[in-house]
């Protein structure tokens, strides 16, 4: 461990590398194509888990799944910001998408459910450096004036994703095998992996390899990475693998929190470059924001699992007609998210954007709790349309408001964080949302019932009122899921009292940076290192 002293003396290298329309088009492309694997692969797999489940026989653990990609990503994201400024951005972005294809190649080859667990967390930690880096990449070549329009693209491919992952899960499910949609993402992944090794621009960074390894946080990584599974361990199994008194949620409890405590007093005393640096809590706006997106990660993760399990369990839809009501969120999402971002770039506020995203995900959310057994399709779609909305307009904007409340120095670490507490909330969200419908599932369904609560059944062998008493418990356990997330999307709505629009210009201006709109045929600004000139960044890559 080191000194306060030597603590100040350490320097990051400025990666700013703003660049003019052209070259910034096939950056975005690259980045973005990324981001669309990456949710494509997040969220097809929710579609397939009761087929999955059924030849796995893994029924009871199938949720471990989803779960054990969101603690690999969560536990690995808070590392990516602070990586990238250390390693490079593109160096962190290409092992994540090889992360990714490798654990989508060996889901793909699973045997058993375990297997498909630890191979599915594999791939959560490349999806949280794909997630991190197509952010951060995005925050070195655009200026935070006219961030906001590419990251509405950017956030568009989310819902894109969002929208493809289901239906092509549908569709192996239904006409091959889920494995050949693992393998097909590996595929994706190994190609997008080698167009941004090949294209993205890359900054030359003035420490040698041995000096930038050594300014890396281990004793924050080892206690930050204990404390998150620990932690999520015990609370995805409390109550349904586990009674929340036996001595192993206890006994994981109590070292996951001896953890954490360590981990804040590494970053606050000891660390070199603290991947979660103890000023950004000083902020109040900061702070506020970094909640709403914990409470974000909550609803958003838990809705892409329970919504299709409500389709297809409760409602008795197929795979392809879960998919289809997935598109009225997604779709809302993309194009809120476009329009959101044009806005903000032409009219620098983002304050009155995260005002209608989170009255309208509220008013939506609310409704939800009223889903039942003979709900219309068409009502259904006019509920998801008003979420799909208040995603798209909260999804980015918060990074921007993020950005806005905090130095220019500190914008990788803050898409690190941000995207940490947005998929610890994820993983929060999931496991107290799989303890409300596993409770509520089993105190109203029949001795005769399934016991699984994730694999779609078979009732065609039950008598007709044993059927209609397992369907009307599935639809209480939905309900109850959904009755949890309403009140956690409103906080979000009432924290907005605490968050002032800051606009978009103060950041790089304090740090006297050079905006440029970047015509077609400059060779773009290149901002100088926030501490030393002597690292300046340069174009790498066939194309920049």
């Amino acid at each position: 461990m080191t000194t306060n002293m030597s603590r100040r003396a350490v320097e990051i290298e400025d990666q700013t590398n703003l660049l003019p329309t052209k070259k910034l088009v096939v950056v975005i492309t690259v980045l973005s194509t990324s981001l669309l694997i990456c949710y494509v692969d997040q969220n097809s797999i929710a579609v397939a888990l009761p087929t999955i489940a059924n030849e796995l026989d893994c029924a009871d653990s199938v949720q471990w799944a989803g779960t054990s990609a969101l603690i690999a990503n969560t536990v690995f994201q808070i590392l990516y910001g602070r990586l990238s400024d250390i390693l490079g951005r593109n160096t962190i972005l290409f092992v994540s998408l090889a992360f990714l294809a490798l654990g989508d190649l060996l889901c793909g080859l699973a045997r058993s459910g375990p297997q498909l667990y630890a191979f599915r967390a594999l791939a959560g930690i490349g999806n949280g450096g794909i997630n991190a880096l197509a952010m951060i990449i995005t925050t070195d070549v655009v200026t935070l004036e006219r961030r906001g329009k590419y990251q509405g693209i950017i956030g568009a491919c989310v819902g894109i994703g969002n929208t493809i992952g289901p239906f092509l899960a549908a569709v192996f499910v239904e006409k091959a095998s889920w494995r050949y949609l693992f393998f097909m993402l590996c595929g994706l992944s190994a190609t997008s992996g080698l167009l941004s090794f090949f294209v993205l621009p890359s900054t030359k960074l003035q420490d040698d390899t041995l000096t930038r390894l050594k300014k890396i946080d281990y004793w924050g990584t080892l206690f930050s990475s204990a404390a998150v599974v620990f932690l999520l361990i015990p609370i995805s199994d409390g109550g349904v693998g586990f009674p929340w008194d036996s001595p192993t949620v206890v006994s994981l409890l109590v070292v996951g929190s001896v953890c954490t405590v360590l981990f804040l007093l590494v970053e606050w005393k000891f660390a070199m470059l603290p991947m979660m640096p103890p000023h950004l809590f000083k902020n109040l706006a900061l702070n506020v924001v970094m909640v709403q997106n914990f409470l974000f990660g909550i609803v958003y993760y838990s809705s892409l699992y329970y919504l299709p399990t409500y389709y297809q369990n409760a409602r008795r839809w197929n795979p392809s007609v879960s998919a289809a009501l997935t598109i009225p969120i997604v779709v809302a999402q993309s194009v809120s998210s476009v329009l959101s971002g044009q806005y903000i770039s032409c009219r620098k506020r983002y304050l009155e954007v995260l005002w209608t995203g989170y009255v309208l995900w509220t008013i939506g959310a609310g409704l939800r709790c009223l889903f039942g057994k003979t709900t219309a399709p068409v009502a259904i779609v006019f509920v998801l349309l008003l979420e799909g909305l208040g995603a798209g307009l909260t999804f980015q904007p918060t990074l921007i408001a993020a950005h806005a409340h905090s130095d220019n120095a500190d914008r990788a670490i803050i898409v690190g964080i941000r995207n940490f507490v947005r998929c610890l909330g994820g993983a929060c969200g999931l496991a107290i949302s799989a303890a409300i419908y596993s409770n509520v599932y089993r105190r109203h369904a029949p001795a005769a019932a399934p016991s699984s609560i994730y694999a779609q059944p078979d009732l065609s062998s039950l008598p007709g009122p044993q059927q209609i008493q397992i369907q009307v418990a599935y639809l209480a356990a939905s309900r109850a899921v959904f009755i949890f997330w309403a009140p956690v999307i409103g906080l979000c709505l009432l924290s907005m009292v605490f968050i002032k629009d800051q606009g978009l210009s103060r950041p790089e201006k304090d740090d006297g940076d050079v905006e440029t709109e970047g015509s077609d045929d400059s060779e773009g600004v290149i901002m100088q290192p926030l501490q030393s000139s002597a690292g300046k960044s340069q174009k790498g890559g066939l194309l920049l």
